[in-house]
């Protein structure tokens, strides 16, 4: 494997690197490079990281390139949600916002409501476990004290318990 150093000084700064990495595979991605740098093939390479000879190529074909930077871990951007972030807070105002006519007349949204919401008003496919995720990432608690009805009025309710007949009161 032929790799030549591309700036001075990137050896001694590759064993810097080297003797401060705590992550294995970004030390390997490190040691790979610097071995190299040395003239050594890479199926030796692979034998020595205990490492694949295309794991090898890959990162010695990027110092190559780029240089120590192209050697850095990035930052993995994962798999994008279903819900884009810029709605995530405007869902979690509508389920602060607790249940409207066009939930179906319930006095307090479930899980599944939830996810008709996110269908219905947002264009998100979740699965029910899915949703309970987001409203946990979303710092919204699945368990709230029973709700009282719209219609419930404790006034009314002491009056009845007063004058109801069949209730004694001793």
């Amino acid at each position: 494997m032929k790799v030549t150093v591309r700036r001075e000084g990137d050896l001694e700064r590759l064993d810097e690197l080297i003797a401060r990495e705590r992550v294995a595979v970004q030390r390997d991605r490190l040691r790979a490079v610097r071995l190299a740098l040395d003239g050594v093939e890479a199926l030796q390479i692979a034998a020595t990281l205990s490492r694949s000879r295309r794991f090898v190529q890959e990162w010695a074909y990027a110092y190559r390139d780029g240089g120590v930077e192209a050697i850095r871990p990035g930052k993995s951007s994962g798999r994008p949600t279903k819900l884009p972030r810029d709605k995530e807070q405007a869902f979690r105002a509508r389920m602060l916002g607790g249940a409207t006519g066009a939930d179906g007349g319930v006095c307090s949204l479930r899980g599944v409501d939830a996810l008709k919401i996110l269908e219905a008003e947002f264009g998100a496919r979740y699965t029910l476990d899915g949703v309970y995720d987001l409203l946990h990432r979303l710092k919204l608690s699945c368990l709230v004290p029973r709700p009282r009805h719209r219609k419930n009025d404790p006034q009314v309710m002491q009056q009845w318990l007063e004058g109801a007949p069949l209730l004694s009161n001793g």
